[in-house]
């Protein structure tokens, strides 16, 4: 039977590696080896977490360069830079329009406002096509 403290491992290595563990020699360990475990867990999770937050950053300026270039290049402003930029893809609703925000990688959980004010953006912009249904 798991301890609260087992399952707070579980825990731990489920938002980690995003699995619980079947067996871990976690739960053999003596208590410093517990917390050996635990301590190298938190900083993977640390690490994970700020190599997150640094691809969020990039992938801000990576769209910004690119409506920037946008603009550069005779757009002249930023709402048809993004009219642009988005004119070869099939919008059908809200939703594909935040599909397109994220595999730009701009909804992730560092980038998540940023990523919403842009859906919002470009909902206005984007033109929408008609469903089709075999």
């Amino acid at each position: 039977m798991y301890t609260f403290e087992d399952n707070l491992f579980s825990d731990l290595h489920k938002d980690a590696y995003g699995f619980r563990p079947r067996y871990h020699r976690y739960y053999e360990a003596s208590d410093d080896e517990k917390q050996n475990i635990w301590n190298d867990l938190v900083d993977y999770l640390d690490q994970q977490e700020a190599d997150a937050r640094q691809l969020a950053k990039e992938a801000i300026i990576r769209w910004e360069d690119r409506v920037a270039d946008v603009i550069k290049i005779g757009a002249g402003d930023r709402k048809t830079a993004l009219r642009w930029i988005t004119a070869n893809e099939k919008f059908y609703h809200e939703q594909s329009v935040e599909h397109f925000v994220w595999e730009q990688g701009l909804l992730s959980s560092f980038a998540y406002e940023y990523g919403k004010a842009l859906t919002k953006e470009l909902v206005d912009i984007v033109e929408y096509e008609e469903m089709e249904w075999a």
